[in-house]
C-alpha cells in the first residue's frame, strides 16, 4: 500500500489494520440503520377516474394549442408495458366512467364504459354522481347490459349506500330496482384483491356534493367517514390484508376544510391510499395526511395515474414513486382496444344518431377562432366566447322550432357546468357537438338532456344575474353565460349587491330596460332547471327563482317545461347542431363558417373592478341594506359589550384600591 508515494512502515501498517477493525462493526451498525427497513412487500398500481365515457382520443385545446389526448387504446399500451415489469400491477378507477362523449347514449343498453374498464384490466371502481344521469332505469339496465355481455368488468365497491334508513321507510320503485340490479351486479361494501404477496381491502364511498350534483339519484346515503370507519373496522377483524385502499367520488378542494377525501383520510387514518375522483383534479404530487396517502389524475383519460408503495415493518405503506403519465400520439395505440370502440362506436351511429339525421363524423363548421375552454368557464369569470355561442344556439334552435309557443325568446342561458369540452379550430363534427354538451337523459329515455322553457319576472331574471355575480364564486358551476341578456357587476362590492346593470339586448344589440313585473321566455337544459335549488341552497333562501308558464303559474315538476318538437325533444346538444349548421357559409365550400364575431368581446357580462367608494355604495339593494344594518348591529353590540367589560374592570380595580387603603 502506497501513501503519499511513500512506503507505510510496518508499525503504521499495523495500526491502521487495527482501527479498520474495530470501525468494522460500527460500519455495519451503520448501514443497516440506513437501510430500509421493511417488510419487503411491494405494490404497483395504475388508477383512473372521471373519464366520462371518453373511451376514444379526441380533439380538444389545451394550453391555448389544439391538442389530441386521451384514449383507452393507448392507455392499454402503457398498461402491458407496466404489466411487462409488474404482472401484479393493480388497476384501479373511482368512477363517473359514463357521461361525456357519444359512447354513452349506449350506456343503458351496452355498458360500454364498463366493458372498456373491463378490457384495461380494471379491477375495481365505484360509482360517481353522473352514473345516475341516466335515472335509476338507466343504470340498473347499464348494470344489467354489462353482466349480461359475459366479457370482463370491475367490481364496484360502495359502502355508504344508506339501505337500512330507505328499508326502514319501504323502498321505492326506483331503490327496489337499483338494489336488484346492484344485487345481479355484485356490489359490495369491499373487495379482497390478492397480488403477488400483497392482501388488499378496496372499498368505495360517495361524497356529498357528488349527491348534490345527482338530482335524479333515488338513494339516500351516510356520511362517508363515518360508513368508511365501520367498514375499516370490518375489515381489520374478519380479513387478513396488507393493505387498505378507497375508490372515493367526492374529491379534493383548495379549501382543506372542504375537501372531502382530506376529511375523509384525516377521520379514518387507517386508509392506507384514498383514489380521490369528481372535482376531476390533477394531482402533480400526492396529497398526505399521517399514513394516508391521496392522488388525483385529472379527467377524461388525459392521464394515467401511476404509482408504487413499499410496505414498512409497522404494516403501513411509504409511496416511493408517484407520476401522472400523459396520454399523446406520442405513444402508440393498441389495436386490439380501438377495434372494440369503434364497434361500439357504429351501434352510436346506428341507434342513436340516425334518430336525428346524423353521423359522428359528419362537419357541421368550420372555425378558425380560438375558443375558451370548458374549464375557462368553470374557474375564470369572464365574458367567455365558448358560452355566447352555445347560448346563441339555444336561442336560435328554439326559436326556430315550432314548438306550440308562439312567444319569442328573451333570454337563453347556459351554466358552466353543464359545458364539458371547447371547439379546437378546424372542423367541427357531430360528435365535437355532443362532446360539448353531452350530458343526461330526457323524460323520453333518450341521451341528452333536453332544452326547457320557462317564464321568469324581470326581477328574477336580476336575480340570475346576480346569483351569477354573487354565487358562482361559491358554485363555480353556476357561472351563467347568456343570450339576450348583459349585464355588469363590481366584485369588490357587497355580496348579493354585485350586479349594478341588467337589461336585455336583441340581435342588433339594441337595449330594451327589465321591467320587474314583467314575465320574460327563458330557455335552458333540464339540468339547469333541476339544479335551481341547489343554487337556492347556497344563498341560504335569499336568491331564489321560480320557474313559471307563460300565464304566470308556479312550475311545479320542471320536466313539464321540456320543450317538444314534432321530432320529439329538442335536445341541448341537437340544438347546438342546429345552430352550427345555419351559420353563414362564407367561403362557398358548402361548409358553414364560425363568425369572426365570437373571435372578440361581446359585452354581455362586464366586470368592473373598482373599489372607488361611491362605485361600492351606489344603488345599495335591499339586500345590501340588511347585510349592512345587520354588521352595524354586530359592530354596536361588540362595542358595548367592550365598553361594559372596561367599566367592569375599572370598577373591578377602584374597589380593590379602595379596600387596600
Amino acid at each position: 500500500m502506497k501513501i503519499s508515494g511513500r512506503r507505510m512502515k510496518k508499525p503504521a501498517f499495523l495500526f491502521l489494520i487495527a482501527v479498520l477493525l474495530l470501525l468494522l462493526p460500527l460500519s455495519c451498525v451503520s448501514q443497516a440503520a440506513s437501510a430500509p427497513s421493511g417488510t419487503g412487500k411491494k405494490m404497483d398500481i395504475l388508477f383512473l377516474h372521471d373519464t366520462h365515457s371518453h373511451l376514444d382520443s379526441f380533439l380538444t385545446v389545451e394550453d391555448g394549442e389544439a391538442a389530441t389526448v386521451g384514449g383507452f387504446p393507448r392507455i392499454m399500451t402503457l398498461i402491458n408495458q407496466a404489466r411487462t415489469q409488474n404482472p401484479d400491477t393493480l388497476i384501479l378507477d373511482a368512477g363517473d366512467f359514463s357521461m361525456g362523449t357519444l359512447v354513452q347514449t349506449i350506456y343503458d343498453s351496452e355498458a360500454a364504459e364498463l366493458r372498456m374498464l373491463g378490457a384495461l384490466g380494471c379491477q375495481v371502481t365505484t360509482l360517481g354522481n353522473h352514473e345516475f344521469d341516466y335515472r335509476s332505469a338507466g343504470l340498473a339496465n347499464a348494470l344489467n347490459a354489462a353482466v349480461s355481455s359475459g366479457e370482463p368488468v370491475p367490481s364496484i365497491v360502495l359502502c355508504n349506500i344508506d339501505w337500512e334508513t330507505m328499508e326502514a321507510e319501504g323502498l321505492t320503485q326506483e331503490q327496489q330496482l337499483l338494489r336488484d340490479a346492484f344485487d345481479a351486479y355484485g356490489i359490495q361494501d369491499y373487495t379482497i384483491i390478492t397480488k403477488g404477496d400483497v392482501r388488499l381491502a378496496v372499498f368505495g364511498v360517495f361524497g356529498v356534493d357528488s349527491l348534490a350534483c345527482a338530482p335524479t339519484c333515488a338513494l339516500k346515503f351516510r356520511d362517508a367517514s363515518q360508513a368508511a370507519a365501520e367498514v375499516v373496522s370490518e375489515i381489520k377483524a374478519n380479513e387478513d390484508v396488507d393493505m387498505i385502499v378507497c375508490v372515493s367520488h367526492s374529491g379534493t378542494s383548495e379549501d382543506e376544510k372542504k375537501s372531502e377525501d382530506e376529511i375523509l383520510a384525516k377521520n379514518v387514518p387507517e386508509i392506507d391510499l384514498i383514489v380521490s375522483g369528481h372535482t376531476h383534479t390533477a394531482l402533480e404530487q400526492p396529497i398526505r395526511h399521517g399514513d394516508t396517502y391521496i392522488v388525483s389524475c385529472g379527467e377524461y383519460a388525459k392521464n394515467l395515474g401511476s404509482l408504487s408503495m413499499e410496505q414498512g415493518q409497522n404494516g403501513r405503506w411509504e409511496m416511493t414513486s408517484y407520476s401522472l403519465l400523459p396520454i399523446t400520439p406520442a405513444t402508440e395505440s393498441h389495436q386490439a382496444t380501438q377495434d372494440k370502440i369503434d364497434s361500439f362506436m357504429e351501434i352510436v351511429d346506428s341507434s342513436y344518431l340516425s334518430r336525428f339525421g346524423y353521423n359522428r363524423s359528419q362537419v357541421l363548421a368550420r372555425n378558425e377562432i380560438t375558443f375558451a375552454t370548458a374549464s375557462d368557464l368553470y374557474d375564470t369569470q369572464a365574458d367567455h366566447n365558448l358560452g355566447n355561442l352555445l347560448s346563441d344556439a339555444f336561442k336560435y334552435a328554439v326559436s326556430n322550432a315550432d314548438t306550440g309557443d308562439t312567444h319569442p325568446v328573451d333570454v337563453a342561458i347556459v351554466p358552466s357546468g353543464c359545458v364539458r369540452d371547447t371547439f379546437a379550430p378546424g372542423d367541427i363534427t357531430v360528435e365535437d357537438v355532443f362532446n360539448a354538451y353531452s350530458l343526461g337523459i330526457g323524460l323520453d329515455g333518450v341521451a341528452g338532456y333536453p332544452l326547457i322553457s320557462i317564464y321568469l319576472t324581470g326581477a328574477e331574471l336580476k336575480t340570475g344575474a346576480e346569483i351569477d355575480a354573487s354565487v358562482s364564486d361559491l358554485m363555480p358551476s353556476a357561472r351563467l353565460y347568456t343570450s339576450g341578456l348583459s349585464y355588469s357587476f363590481n366584485p369588490h362590492r357587497i355580496i348579493l349587491n354585485k350586479v349594478t346593470d341588467c337589461y336585455l339586448t336583441d340581435d342588433a344589440g339594441n337595449r330594451t330596460e327589465l321591467q320587474d313585473d314583467r314575465l320574460y321566455r327563458i330557455i335552458c337544459d333540464l339540468y339547469s332547471g333541476q339544479m335551481l335549488g341547489a343554487v337556492t341552497d347556497v344563498s341560504y333562501g335569499i336568491l331564489s327563482i321560480q320557474p313559471k308558464f307563460a300565464d304566470g303559474t308556479p312550475i311545479e315538476n320542471i320536466e313539464d317545461a321540456i320543450i317538444q318538437t314534432e321530432a320529439g325533444e329538442l335536445k341541448a346538444w341537437a340544438a347546438i347542431a342546429e345552430y352550427m349548421d345555419s351559420l353563414p357559409d362564407t367561403d362557398g365550400d358548402g361548409i358553414s363558417d364560425i363568425p369572426a364575431v365570437y373571435g372578440t368581446l361581446q359585452g354581455r357580462k362586464v366586470i368592473q373592478d373598482s373599489r372607488n367608494l361611491l362605485h361600492l355604495i351606489k344603488g345599495l339593494n335591499k339586500y345590501a341594506v340588511v347585510i349592512i344594518l345587520v354588521v352595524l348591529l354586530i359592530l354596536a353590540l361588540l362595542i358595548t359589550l367592550i365598553f361594559l367589560i372596561v367599566r367592569f374592570l375599572l370598577r373591578l380595580t377602584k374597589r380593590k384600591k379602595t379596600s387596600q387603603n
